[in-house]
């Protein structure tokens, strides 16, 4: 099942996305929750009366009438680990032979406030020319959990989504936290709709393309660390909640790497493309002038 955030006729609703149509859950199963957080946190029961709902109900929109908006919005957590592609920890160290490497798991944080719909804009900040794409595969947490075996994470796991984890490097580099330049508003694209699964055993593909060509093209088996050690890992330390988003890591071929580095600018399309998941496709635009509010 996909379940999808979108907007229509200027309310934001729930559904269920089958083949080029969407379900309107606030029609079908106008009990259920209306946000997938909550629908979430609601348990399997939850989810199997909203499969029910979707099979029961003749009334469909097409998806080119709607807008898709990020599936989760408003997660707990945002969660991103780095170096978890082999391909990309030896282009890093070709390009950046001095920079030391880890030995464990690298997570660091992307404040919520970052995050926005598959197919929205992407802003280019004023601040710095170092905008870089990381397109990332991310699981989604399904129940509330602390201290996870490996072999047990498929039965805390959701589904799984597609990112793109942006990342201002100049900025990401100002603290070993890294924070700050994983953080600007827009920069956590995420969809198209989260895809219920507990299937992480097969190798996934992810391509990224900026304007039609290809710059990243790898694959899940490549992952240093497996979804079950994430999990372990972050669960040892904090409780995982329903709808908190962990990024899994990005292949090789960010623009960073690249000599000269290849960074994006106003006007790039970027799509980020995991097979069975889809995609999503974001339009990079110059930042807004200030807001104070």
């Amino acid at each position: 099942m996909r379940l999808a955030s979108f907007s229509c006729r200027d309310r934001v609703r729930l559904g269920v996305v089958q083949d080029h149509e969407i379900v309107d859950l606030t029609v079908a199963a106008a009990w259920l929750p209306t946000t997938l957080r909550r629908l979430l946190e609601g348990g399997k029961d939850a989810l199997a009366a909203a499969s029910r709902a979707a099979k029961r109900c003749h009334q469909r929109i097409p998806l080119t009438d709607v807008r898709l908006e990020a599936p989760i919005p408003d997660p707990q957590k945002f969660l991103g680990l780095g170096f978890n592609y082999r391909s990309h920890v030896e282009e890093i160290r070709r390009r950046f032979p001095e920079m030391p490497l880890p030995k464990h798991q690298v997570w660091f944080n992307k404040q919520v406030s970052c995050i926005t719909g598959p197919y929205d804009s992407i802003r280019c900040p004023r601040v710095s020319d170092s905008l870089d794409y990381e397109g990332e595969l991310a699981v989604v947490i399904g129940r509330r959990c602390r201290f996870v075996k490996a072999s047990d994470a498929r039965t805390v796991i959701a589904g799984l989504l597609i990112t793109n984890d942006l990342t201002v490097r100049e900025w990401q580099l100002r603290s070993p936290t890294a924070t700050l330049g994983k953080s600007f508003d827009t920069h956590g694209p995420i969809g198209p709709w989260l895809t219920l699964t507990s299937e992480l055993d097969t190798g996934l593909r992810l391509r990224t393309s900026i304007n039609g060509s290809t710059v990243q093209d790898g694959n899940t088996t490549d992952f240093v660390y497996s979804i079950g050690e994430m999990i372990a890992e972050l669960s040892t330390v904090m409780t995982l909640m329903p709808g908190d988003i962990l990024c899994t890591g990005t292949p090789c071929g960010v623009g960073a790497a690249a000599i000269p580095p290849r960074y994006l600018k106003a006007g790039d399309m970027v799509r980020v493309e995991i097979e069975s998941l889809g995609h999503i496709e974001n339009t990079v635009v110059d930042d807004s002038p200030s807001e104070v509010t």
